[in-house]
């Protein structure tokens, strides 16, 4: 069965819309499947092998707006393609992984602490799939040329997706012109394809629907696991970022949406650049049981402000449930007054066009 079968399958049971941009989007990732399927693409051993190099498989960096159904094309695709040693794995959570392999390396005294890193994330890996490739770090900037260089000479093909095309990466970050050469690595093993849907099925599933709750009761979680069940099906995976040493957990994350409640991220002692790290890895973000806020309950209130405004800044789509109306949520105690921003722009975040692209 082709990829263009399980699409149209799924198209015909109502699970999708047919899209043209996402039925042109699979001949490039039908070819991918077919090529990776083929006895010709053996799997590898390492990267300093002596052995014949078996065919490579030119990747696919797919790239368009917000909610064009990109992660989903590669949900299908990697769900469907039959070979040994496949990853699907975020960006960011992906480049996590590097620091802490790049850490572990150094302090057993390696000179070359990347080699080793690419060497255990080569070995026995066919295929390496990404969601939502983005580079804002400096550090990521600087060391994906040589890392991604050792995984396609060591035979790993990569299928990613992104927002931005390859010349908009990193765009505008610190010493740019050092990046430049990984932008022609990309373009050189990876075929570049524009998803150009005129529709954004992320916001369309959300407008003209209810993103915020109240009361936070069994009837605003049966709505919202009916949201979360749309976006992202089954998946439960945690997210796990790393900042500045510290493990800032997202309970349940599928796609760019993260799922998690108001203790899990406001009762721990998290800050804003914990926040920053939260709006820049998320597109959407399901946030439950958000309480009544008082003197009594301060130091939460605070993170909570906190977290609103880098999901507003970064545009993040937000779903709550909560214990009253925004503007009743803080009534009084110290930080109600300053609370009524925060109120504001929950209320705005509301709007059905909300994050919607510009």
């Amino acid at each position: 069965m082709t990829l263009r079968d399980v699409y149209q399958s799924r198209v015909e049971a109502g699970d999708l819309y047919a899209d043209p941009a996402q039925v042109a989007a699979l001949s490039a990732l039908e070819r991918i499947r077919l090529a990776l399927e083929s006895p010709s693409s053996a799997p590898r051993r390492g990267l300093f092998r002596k052995a014949k190099t078996p065919d490579r498989v030119r990747g696919l960096y797919l790239w368009g707006g917000v909610g064009r159904g990109k992660s989903m094309l590669m949900d299908l695709f990697f769900d469907t393609v039959q070979v040994t040693g496949k990853r699907r794995v975020h960006f960011h959570a992906f480049m996590q992984d590097v620091h802490s392999g790049l850490h572990a390396a150094r302090k057993s005294g390696k000179d070359d602490a990347l080699a080793p890193v690419a060497t255990d994330i080569a070995t026995d890996l066919r295929l390496l799939c990404f969601d939502e490739m983005q580079i804002t770090d400096i550090t990521d900037a600087m060391i994906v040329g040589r890392l991604f260089q050792l995984l396609f000479e060591a035979g790993v093909t990569v299928v990613t997706t992104s927002n931005r095309v390859p010349d908009d990466l990193y765009k505008n970050g610190l010493q740019r012109e050092r990046f430049l050469p990984f932008i022609a690595l990309l373009k050189e093993w990876l075929e570049v394809q524009h998803l150009a849907s005129a529709t954004d099925y992320r916001q369309n599933r959300l407008s003209g629907a209810d993103v915020y709750f109240t009361p936070a009761d069994r009837l605003a979680r049966a709505a919202i696991d009916e949201i979360w069940r749309d976006f992202a099906g089954e998946g439960r995976a945690p997210l796990i970022l790393k900042v500045k040493g510290r493990a800032v957990e997202l309970p349940f994350f599928c796609n760019g949406v993260a799922r998690a409640t108001f203790w899990d991220l406001c009762a721990q002692p998290l800050g804003p650049a914990d926040y920053l790290a939260i709006a820049k890895a998320v597109r959407v973000l399901i946030l439950e049981e958000i309480p009544r806020l008082s003197s009594e309950n301060f130091n939460e209130a605070r993170r909570f402000v906190t977290l609103i405004d880098a999901l507003y800044e970064a545009r993040v789509r937000l779903i709550v449930s909560a214990a009253a109306e925004p503007e009743m949520l803080y009534m009084e105690g110290e930080g109600a007054f300053e609370f009524e921003r925060t109120a504001s722009r929950l209320r705005e975040m509301q709007g059905a066009d909300w994050a919607a692209e510009t």
